[in-house]
């Protein structure tokens, strides 16, 4: 059975949404030159021998609909390329990646792009915005509980199926991080510190060279060039973060501190059969070794990493000491940390360089994102073995072991 191996990846800087570097530049332009980017990397590979392109997007309408996957294949000249949007939200880019594992695992194709993409700078937010209201009122009563407890707050999380009702499956994901707090009994002293320690360790990785190297600099329609993350902070301390007033609830213990902005960005890894990249003549960067996806309540979404690593261990036959480095989402520094605690995952192993409350968390690019900065940091460190995870909204958890190659 052929293996699935990493040949390239490529990244955009991150933009804060509505206010930073990428506001101006289209999602399909932006795919686009990540895209380019990756496969100018593996040169010897003629697209035509590409199976598919497969594009995450957690939003995929307005600029970013009309299957944005194919129109960018056209944009690049490569109408021959077939192409699909996936939509996993949070991990929609590494939903891609999977599929390209299995794709590969089954003998259904041999070189695929696995990319992803968002802009929230260019969506609408709601009706206001000229966008139809299309929750299903079947959940009506779940988010008038939900918006009850976000006005009053709450000491504890009551999970709703306790007395038969909905969970609300549209809450908040600020909600859904409070809720984890309480249950999983993450203090805000806890969650503040992590905030300032993915501040600090992001700032130390930027003056090392890390994610100057991580990134792929983007084109503007102007001309200009974007060339670093717009989140990243110096200096930040505890007692500054620690003045921050909840966002999601009066009494909440969330904060812009200990929680990832909105943003813009896009990412693609270049996914092949060993086979294919041995008759290439590439020497890979990692392999695929197991994923897992999972489902939970999604009023405690956070909490997702867990039963997916255990899913994506088990498929491996490995233990989390097993894994040398860690990369979780960091949506919100209380999941982040409930699912560290549950996990058993050493601090001095998980996120070396920071992760998305420094640099972000467009939707549909985390997950490639993630994986470049994986293998980018199992290649500094010295490591073998990587585990990428994350939470995903609506209530679902996501994870991918790789083993570094090169």
């Amino acid at each position: 059975m052929p293996d699935a191996v990493i040949v390239s990846t490529a990244r955009s800087p991150i933009g804060r949404a509505g206010k930073g570097s990428l506001v101006d530049i289209r999602p399909d332009d932006l795919a686009a030159q990540m895209v380019r980017a990756a496969l100018d990397k593996v040169p010897g590979l003629d697209p035509r021998d590409l199976d598919d392109l497969m594009m995450g997007c957690g939003q995929p309408g307005g600029e970013s609909g009309f299957n944005i996957a194919r129109t960018v294949a056209v944009q690049l000249g490569y109408d021959f390329l077939p192409g699909t949007t996936v939509n996993r939200y949070c991990s929609s880019s590494l939903q891609t990646t999977r599929m390209a594992f299995h794709a590969i695992k089954a003998g259904e194709g041999h070189a695929f792009v696995s990319a992803g993409v968002e802009t929230v700078s260019r969506f609408g937010k709601g009706s206001s915005d000229g966008w139809p209201d299309t929750k299903n009122p079947l959940y009506d009563e779940a988010m008038q509980r939900t918006a009850k407890v976000a006005e009053s707050g709450a000491s504890e999380w009551h999970d709703p199926r306790a007395d038969g009702s909905v969970p609300d499956v549209y809450i908040a994901m600020g909600q859904t991080a409070e809720n984890v707090g309480l249950l999983a009994d993450v203090s805000r002293e806890d969650m503040d510190h992590f905030g300032v320690r993915s501040q600090n360790l992001a700032e130390a990785a930027i003056a090392s060279g890390f994610w100057p190297n991580d990134i792929t600099p983007v084109t503007l329609p102007d001309g200009s060039v974007v060339s670093k993350d717009d989140g990243p902070r110096a200096g930040v301390t505890y007692e500054a973060v620690s003045q921050l007033k909840p966002v999601f609830r009066p009494d909440g213990r969330v904060t812009a501190g200990n929680c990832c902005a909105l943003n813009d960005g896009a990412a693609a890894v270049v996914v092949m059969s060993d086979q294919k990249a041995f008759d290439l003549g590439l020497q890979p960067l990692a392999r695929v070794v197991a994923t897992g996806v999972s489902g939970l309540s999604p009023e405690i979404m956070g909490l997702g990493p867990v039963e997916a690593t255990k899913k994506a261990l088990a498929s491996a036959g490995m233990e989390i000491g097993d894994i040398d480095l860690v990369e979780i989402n960091e949506a919100f520094a209380a999941q982040v940390l409930a699912s560290q605690r549950e996990l058993g995952i050493d601090m001095d192993r998980l996120n070396v360089n920071g992760g998305a409350i420094a640099v972000g968390h467009p939707f549909g690019m985390t997950g490639a994102r993630i994986t470049s900065t994986l293998i980018n940091s199992l290649r500094a460190h010295d490591k073998q073995f990587g585990l990428e995870t994350m939470c995903v909204g609506g209530g679902q958890g996501m994870a991918m072991i790789l083993e570094r190659l090169d």
